[in-house]
């Protein structure tokens, strides 16, 4: 019995150790992300939006990790109209992690307490971006559950046509 409560007093410090080791890292490690919050006030395509913000800055911000078909590809319209009914006239938080020469932003965004990234792979109103998208992340399983149930554009086209495949065969 000695040795089991001995086990479980190193197992206690060795879980104590590993969560003053993450805390530790994650408090040095430097801050990749900066927040914007404001109104989304148009909706460019079904992976991008305006937002402004309390000063009447304005904001061009595509989803991280998500590709949605272009406005003039076939079920762009629909995408876009899905992600308006999320966001448009909504306030959003936005978590950016890059900026795009075009001056867009690049973040996760939240409308009214819902991850639109996620929700518009779910509604299956866009692709998982394999290009900037981690192995692993839950948006892959979404994409697949999307794909099981053929919504959206999942259940409209026999083989729908991803956006970077569409636009490189359109010179876009």
């Amino acid at each position: 019995m000695e040795v089991s409560e001995g086990a479980s007093v190193i197992t206690r410090a060795a879980g104590l150790a590993i969560s003053v080791c993450v805390a530790l890292v994650c408090a040095c490690a430097p801050a990749f992300a900066d927040t914007i919050t404001g109104n989304v006030v148009a909706i460019i395509d079904g992976d991008t939006l305006t937002v402004v913000d309390g000063k009447n800055k304005r904001y061009r911000i595509r989803l991280a990790e998500i590709d949605a078909p272009e406005r003039k590809q076939a079920f762009g319209t629909r995408s876009r109209q899905s992600l308006s009914a999320l966001c448009l006239k909504k306030e959003a938080q936005v978590e950016w992690r890059n900026k795009e020469a075009n001056n867009r932003y690049v973040g996760r965004i939240v409308c009214a307490g819902i991850d639109a990234a996620a929700e518009q792979v779910r509604r299956g109103m866009a692709w998982v971006s394999p290009r900037f998208t981690t192995a692993g992340s839950p948006l892959y399983e979404l994409e697949s559950y999307a794909r099981l149930r053929r919504a959206g554009l999942w259940g409209t086209q026999q083989a729908p046509v991803p956006p970077w495949e569409w636009r490189a065969a359109n010179n876009r």
